[in-house]
């Protein structure tokens, strides 16, 4: 029979993970490894940021100024993501003795640090496509800096204030949260209502964001039951002894998954600051970061080709006329419309052609889309994702023509260049917000491994049920990455404990998993309230 867990009011001052740290020492080695890591990663940040901003030449500071800030800022979310979210990846090697409480937070936050360079950015140009497009193109005005600062600000107090609170709440929400604030305000403070928003996007993320517990749960216990099945050594059911560590195999699988779970979550959490980060690059200073100069002559050869394809495949569905061609503020107003209201009408086709034609003319000269001037890199940029988000969406849109297969893969070709010139990371983004994560798993992480650890279940977590509920966490935030879907991994991971500890028949500490709950509903309204306050506060100040 398990030993019960005593609820905090019952239970002495000190934890059962205050015993495990009074008993170890801290990993001197990992701590080593970490501290080189952080100082080289620190080097070449320094390196390559240098690098890019180097062709920059403002008529003052204050863009550098800026731009410091709202990385400090950005950052200091990514550190408190760290603590959050990461923490939960250790719980369960920790509370089954199968890695040092210090060595498992190294271990995690080296695997997070591998996970985010890996990842793809694909999450995170879908956090910010969450974003009314107006915005995303105003980015760098007053009104685009009061959105970042209030996105930002307003997660980390949120995330501050759950982890005082010891609650694992989902920083994923909090970012969602914080979005979908921002951009509410903004379309009603333009008269738009909520039309300009990307509700097919928004169903599909915060789909996401329901859906993934409900899997951690009902397959934890599911895998559970399959070990039992499967596995009869009796060990695997049963408490850990003193400080004594499970059977080899398993505690081999308890390792690698709590690998597997910081890797995932570097890969898929770790992406959510970097939208932002970009978005700031961006708007700070455009010339260096508004497109993609890695981007080839090579490249812009093939450009000219597929603009020809692009154009042509187009006109396939377009009505010949005789009239003046619009001017290239007209066609992207009827462009910028359509993405706003998604209602389709026979001028966008005309449009977008002319858009395409223009982007090969202003591209065709430049040997990369490094040497194009400076002042019209800001501008491609927008006619990029103009272009990018009508093809996107032209094939949802009712009353739009239906592409031939042939034409539609001509189309998606293009796109695709477009979106490598503009949705783009940087490598040393990737290391700086890898850094952050790495450093917040390492400071502030032991409030959270509590309540995992000790809050959940009435029992004592089990070798198998420690397993269960990190190898399912691991694989769904694993498939969801794949999906460039964001979820979050605190709700999965407890979700999946707490599925296990239903399939074990040990009893559930109601009062962890209403809070749990009552965070995982207030989340996201609380941060969308706070989002949207900052907002339109900073707003007006900037005005």
């Amino acid at each position: 029979m398990a030993t019960p867990v005593l609820p905090p009011q019952a239970a002495s001052h000190r934890s059962i993970l205050d015993a495990k740290l009074f008993r170890s020492s801290p990993g001197k080695w990992g701590v080593f490894v970490f501290s080189l890591l952080l100082i080289s990663g620190l080097l070449y940040i320094r390196e390559k940021l240098s690098l890019d901003l180097s062709a920059v030449h403002p008529r003052t500071i204050f863009p550098f100024v800026l731009l410091g800030v709202a990385l400090l800022i950005a950052l200091g979310f990514e550190f408190v993501n760290g603590f959050l979210d990461t923490a939960n990846a250790v719980a369960t090697v920790i509370y089954t003795n199968s890695l040092d409480p210090h060595i498992a937070v190294v271990y995690s936050g080296i695997l997070n640090f591998i996970g985010v360079l890996l990842s793809s950015g694909t999450v995170a140009f879908a956090i910010i496509g969450l974003l009314p497009v107006e915005l995303f193109l105003k980015i760098s005005h007053g009104s685009g800096f009061s959105m970042v600062f209030a996105i930002l600000i307003a997660a980390i107090v949120w995330n501050l204030a759950s982890w005082w609170k010891a609650m694992p709440v989902s920083s994923s929400h909090t970012m969602i949260g914080s979005i979908l604030g921002v951009a509410l305000v903004y379309q009603f403070t333009q008269g738009n209502g909520s039309a300009g928003l990307d509700w097919s996007q928004i169903k599909k993320v915060l789909e996401a964001l329901l859906i993934s517990p409900i899997i951690g749960f009902g397959f934890a216990g599911l895998v559970l039951l399959l070990f039992r099945f499967t596995a009869r050594d009796p060990r695997l059911y049963t408490e850990p002894v003193g400080s004594a560590p499970p059977p080899f195999y398993i505690r081999a699988l308890l390792v690698l998954t709590c690998g597997g779970v910081s890797y995932a979550h570097g890969s898929n959490d770790g992406q959510k600051g970097m939208g932002l980060i970009m978005l700031i690059l961006v708007g700070t200073v455009p010339t260096a970061f508004a497109l993609n100069h890695h981007v080839s002559l090579r490249d812009t050869q093939g450009f000219a080709a597929i603009s020809n394809l692009a154009s042509t495949a187009l006109s396939h569905y377009t009505v010949p006329h005789t009239s003046p061609a619009p001017s290239p503020e007209a066609y992207e107003a009827e462009l910028r419309h359509f993405i706003t209201t998604k209602t389709y009408d026979p001028g966008i086709l005309p449009a977008l052609q002319l858009q395409i034609n223009t982007l090969q003319i202003e591209i065709a000269s430049a040997s990369s889309l490094a040497t194009l001037p400076p002042a019209m890199q800001p501008a491609i940029r927008n006619q990029m994702f103009l272009s990018s988000e009508t093809l996107r969406l032209l094939p949802r849109a009712s009353g739009a023509p239906r592409f031939s297969p042939a034409d539609a893969a001509t189309l998606s070709t293009y796109r695709g260049f477009l979106d490598r010139s503009t949705r783009f990371i940087p490598t040393w983004v990737k290391v700086a917000v890898a850094l952050a994560l790495g450093l917040g798993t390492m400071v502030g992480w032991k409030r959270i491994v509590i309540t995992v650890g000790e809050k959940i279940g009435k029992t004592h977590l089990t070798y198998a049920q420690g397993a269960a509920a990190q190898l399912v966490a691991m694989c769904t935030i694993l498939v969801a990455d794949t999906y460039g879907l964001p979820v979050s991994t605190t709700h999965v991971l407890n979700s999946g404990i707490a599925g296990t500890m239903t399939a074990n028949g040990s009893g559930l500490q109601w009062n962890t998993i209403r809070n749990i709950a009552m965070a995982w509903v207030f989340t996201l309204p609380a941060a969308a309230l706070l989002s949207g306050f900052l907002y339109y506060l900073f707003n007006r100040i900037a005005h």
